[in-house]
């Protein structure tokens, strides 16, 4: 059997949120688990999945201080790097980004997470529109921002999602580049490819596939206590835990974070004219077979 061919990072990212360089200087351990997408895609969920069954369905697992966004600027590296090296358990970390910026290694397990794009907007204005003081200034102002500042968002979420599209994914990241470069891995024996609408669809199924993944045995109990802490009821109860800083950086806190966790908000709003120029555009970035299932899941 042909041996892999493993990734190699051969770019850098930088911009109002990101440095990809901190991977560089990881000090990395071979039972790490890497959760990348997007953003907005279901990281926090797949966080909270992951976090459950590393702990085996404990109550109050803090996963927003466990399992940092490590290629976020803020905060500072060595306050990152001193927390994660202090972690005793099994190690889950998340990223958003593309696989030639990041430092893909054979030893870890990596799962990516993707989302229709029209979604991810709808989630990702929400999470932007509630943003507060305190989060433009630690994106903004901390020392070494590469780029310009991000700015608050046009309160028009049709003529945002416009932009977002026109400008791939501005003014966040590329998102087809992203969402392509993971898929095109997907057969990598230690990468595991998820989709929202299929963690919505059967989330029992999707955990055991996860914890089949990552090689985590448990009984039965154990099993449905996790499934019981994976919900999105009491993801939303316990927003606190999982979102940044407690929720603390946006208006409405830790439950704005946690917004709704529903698809096809946008069907109202957009038009079939700008949906047809989305769909276009995603097979014409990704490829059929990815621009489908990227819209509906399930491979």
């Amino acid at each position: 059997m042909d041996k892999p061919a493993w990734p190699r990072k051969t770019r850098d990212m930088h911009n109002h949120h990101m440095d990809s360089t901190v991977w560089d200087r990881f000090e990395f351990r071979d039972d790490d688990i890497i959760i990348g997408t997007y953003g907005k895609s279901g990281t926090t969920w797949t966080q909270q999945i992951v976090g459950q069954l590393v702990f085996r369905g404990a109550d109050g697992v803090p996963v927003a201080e466990l399992s940092p966004w490590l290629d976020l600027r803020v905060p500072p590296e060595p306050v990152k790097f001193e927390a994660l090296g202090a972690q005793t358990h099994r190690r889950f970390i998340k990223t958003h980004l593309p696989v030639d910026a990041f430092v893909y290694r054979p030893q870890n397990k990596h799962i990516y997470v993707a989302r229709d794009g029209r979604d991810v907007v709808w989630s990702l204005y929400n999470h932007h529109a509630k943003a507060n003081d305190a989060w433009y200034e630690a994106i903004n102002d901390t020392p070494g921002r590469v780029g310009p500042p991000i700015d608050r968002p046009n309160p028009d979420i049709r003529a945002y999602f416009l932009h977002w599209l026109e400008n791939d994914g501005a003014p966040f990241w590329p998102f087809w580049e992203n969402v392509k470069s993971w898929w095109d891995i997907r057969s990598l024996p230690n990468m595991l490819l998820l989709h929202f609408n299929d963690l919505k669809r059967d989330l029992p199924g999707s955990i055991a596939k996860i914890a089949d993944f990552l090689e985590i045995d448990m009984d039965e109990a154990t099993f449905e206590k996790v499934c019981e802490h994976c919900t999105f009821d009491y993801i939303k109860k316990n927003a606190a835990q999982v979102a940044p800083l407690g929720g603390a950086i946006f208006d409405g806190g830790g439950e704005s974070f946690i917004n709704k966790g529903t698809n096809g908000r946008w069907r109202d709003i957009l038009t079939k004219e700008d949906c047809a120029r989305y769909e276009t555009t995603a097979v014409d970035e990704l490829g059929a077979e990815c621009a489908a299932w990227l819209k509906e899941g399930s491979l």
